[in-house]
């Protein structure tokens, strides 16, 4: 797993802060996420499992429903950034689509099946962003119901 932040990567992860931050102010889990290709972000998106009663719609899901229908090839190139480390089913869908790489914003709140996806070839980035395992705590610790709802325990 590398750990070297690029500028763009600090740049790309402000933005999925800041749909993390969205998310949180429609009373949703402070979860964010963005796909970038070739530079430029195609998709973004908030977990909205509160907002839209979804079982699914995590902030990874989310940002590849916004990015809508893309070829292979463009999956091959881009790059999906999460505040936090996603879950089995978001990771299912990197896997899926042959997104090559992850930028994790933190990992220390939750840690999703990372080794797995790192063995199947996806380069994982974690950026142990202070913001966002800011974000998870303090959301942790005033709705723990939700959280524990949204990783079904």
């Amino acid at each position: 797993m590398e750990s070297l932040e690029t500028s763009a990567d600090a740049r790309f992860l402000e933005a999925a802060i800041d749909e993390a931050r969205a998310g949180l102010a429609e009373g949703g889990i402070p979860i964010g996420s963005v796909l970038v290709i070739d530079g430029e972000i195609v998709g973004r998106g908030h977990n909205r499992r509160v907002q839209k009663s979804s079982p699914i719609l995590h902030a990874e899901m989310d940002a590849l429903e916004n990015a809508g229908r893309l070829t292979a090839n463009e999956y091959r190139r881009s790059t999906l950034y999460s505040t936090l480390s996603p879950c089995d089913m978001c990771s299912g869908s990197v896997l899926l689509f042959g997104i090559p790489r992850v930028v994790i914003g933190e990992n220390t709140t939750f840690v999703g099946p990372e080794e797995y996806v790192a063995e199947r070839g996806v380069r994982l980035t974690v950026m142990h962003n202070e913001a966002c395992i800011e974000l998870m705590r303090s959301f942790i610790a005033e709705r723990p119901e939700l959280w524990n709802e949204d990783i079904a325990v």
